[in-house]
């Protein structure tokens, strides 16, 4: 059998399992050796990159540390529990509660999640299902843009032009739904004036949340092996059916993570909430009513003319606000972390 003259015998000397650069060189140009470790450059970039990543987690634990000292103040004239549990608000004693502001930055923050995730569960549907590839990108270009738009327009919209809107709801729930505890009223009918409402502003904070959760709701639906939902086609379902028996039960739990992020930046809203609501730091459980609580629309309104005392209050008014987003973005951040890895 004639030998192929391409191919050279290695050198005598040559180390076992290594190829001849020179020997197995084709028109002149020899392969590259592979390299089975890390190299400088690859070491530099690591330790940029992780360096990066360390000063996030410093950020974090900075601002938590900022926030838990200058709060004690605030925290031992009150007490934890008083703190926690009291509505009551007086500096100049130094009694601080934030129970009221915190179930009102929650019954904001649920309006928010129960009316925007539908929407922006349906918008992520339409955009990854059914949108022709043209509208899919202007689509796409709209959410992200309104993303990018201020707190401050979406509040001001909110004040001069929805707020016109859904007052007539907020007066028909209160005199049709008054069987259910957050829709029943504490002042006499005629004495309601139905704007400034926690409704309201759960109202505008749920457009605002529909972006955040649109794009994780399509991220997660994009996982979705496109074989199972063209094998659900092909056995003659329609392309809904697809959805309601793949796509939905694939994506369920990344889905619900998309969902508490958008719950995590409706409790952090600040500028729109301070401008629609008519913030108080007393309970209020009735949405429909002017008065509620808001913790970061409290900061924002109170910070300016604080006094030192006041001050600290706030401060762990914000402390408190800090834990709970905290804890909500980080459940999230799992979720949607596990429903990607099993992807």
């Amino acid at each position: 059998m004639a030998a192929n003259p391409l191919v050279q015998p290695a050198a005598s000397g040559a180390a076992p399992g290594r190829v001849d650069a020179g020997a197995s060189a084709i028109d002149g140009l020899a392969p590259r050796q592979i390299r089975k470790g890390a190299t400088g450059g690859d070491r530099i970039f690591r330790g940029i990159t992780g360096g990066v990543g360390l000063v996030s987690l410093v950020v974090v634990g900075a601002t938590a540390g900022f926030l838990f000292l200058e709060a004690r103040p605030a925290l031992r004239s009150s007490g934890w529990l008083d703190f926690f549990t009291s509505s009551v608000w007086n500096s100049s004693n130094g009694n601080f509660g934030v129970a009221g502001l915190l179930i009102g930055t929650i019954l904001i923050a649920t309006i928010g999640l129960v009316v925007g995730t539908p929407i922006a569960l349906a918008t992520a549907i339409f955009i990854n299902e059914y949108a022709p590839l043209k509208l899919r990108r202007w689509l796409v270009s709209a959410i992200d843009l309104l993303a990018a738009l201020p707190s401050l327009i979406f509040g001001l919209w909110g004040l001069f032009a929805l707020q016109k809107t859904l007052v007539g709801p907020a007066e028909w729930m209160g005199h049709h739904l008054s069987a259910i505890p957050i829709f029943r009223l504490s002042e006499a009918d005629g004495s309601v004036s139905w704007s400034r409402s926690v409704f309201i502003t759960g109202i505008v904070v749920a457009l605002m949340i529909v972006p955040i959760v649109t794009a994780v709701s399509r991220d997660v639906m994009s996982q979705v092996p496109r074989d199972l939902v063209e094998g659900a086609l092909a056995l003659g379902g329609s392309r809904w059916g697809a959805v309601r028996t793949v796509i939905l039960p694939f994506g369920r739990s990344g889905i619900v993570g998309a969902a508490l992020l958008g719950f995590g930046r409706a409790l952090g809203e600040t500028i729109a909430v301070a401008i629609i609501l008519s913030v108080s730091v007393n309970t209020n459980w009735n949405v429909l009513e002017t008065n509620g609580g808001s913790v970061a629309g409290w900061i924002a309104i109170q910070f300016g003319e604080a006094n030192a005392n006041a001050r600290s209050g706030l401060i762990a008014a914000g402390l408190a606000l800090f834990m709970l987003t905290l804890v909500v973005n980080a459940t999230a951040r799992v979720i949607v972390k596990r429903t990607t890895r099993f992807a």
